[in-house]
């Protein structure tokens, strides 16, 4: 997996890019066809700097998300949050949409053991 890591308007130190890297790493683990993740902090507004992130997986569409707040950092962390959840709730879907097909064909069965 491949982590990208890019500032706008303004640089991130070695010690906060590699904080950056570790948290981002943790997303490998909730999902694990993620192919790359790319980070941007746009710190422009020193006071408020935004971090955008988008995560490249398998066979889909990127998933983005981006937030601001007052350090990079803690705009990572709710950055990270919304892709968690987003992650999560694609994963439901594939694994729902297996399992779904899986329950209607026992309700099936079940409905025709009930008519005889």
């Amino acid at each position: 997996m491949q982590v990208k890591i890019s500032a706008r308007h303004g640089h991130l130190s070695p010690d906060t890019q590699s904080k950056i890297e570790e948290k981002v790493e943790k997303l490998r683990r909730l999902f694990d066809r993620v192919t790359s993740i790319e980070v941007t902090a746009d710190l422009e507004h020193r006071e408020s700097p935004n971090v955008e992130l988008r995560v490249s997986v398998e066979r889909t569409d990127d998933f983005l998300a981006a937030d601001t707040s007052s350090s990079v950092l803690a705009a990572l962390d709710s950055t990270i949050h919304k892709l968690e959840q987003q992650l999560r709730k694609h994963k439901d879907k594939r694994r729902g949409h297996r399992s779904r097909g899986a329950k209607s064909v026992e309700t099936a069965e079940a409905d025709e053991r009930e008519e005889e």
